[in-house]
């Protein structure tokens, strides 16, 4: 009998989890409940740019947890006045 993992991570600093070691990046947006037209972020340490993921790229759950963030459309480069 094998035992049910549950792997963990985070979106916008809030716990989800999810009971697959891989997932895409449409899954961590339906998981998390972020606007699917959203740009998720994998963050990455010191120095290192954090990864844009993309709804069909996949990231690996195992290991140390992984943070995300989501960013609304049209937000870097732009100016709302």
């Amino acid at each position: 009998m094998s035992e049910h993992k549950n792997f963990h991570f985070f979106v916008d600093g809030k716990k989800f989890e999810s009971d697959r070691s891989s997932v895409c990046g449409a899954d961590i947006k339906r998981i998390a409940a972020i606007d699917a037209t959203y740009q998720l972020f994998l963050e990455e340490q010191g120095d290192t740019p954090d990864k844009p993921i993309s709804d069909p790229d996949t990231v690996v759950l195992e290991g140390k947890t992984k943070h995300f963030f989501a960013v609304p459309p049209a937000t870097f480069g732009h100016v709302n006045r």
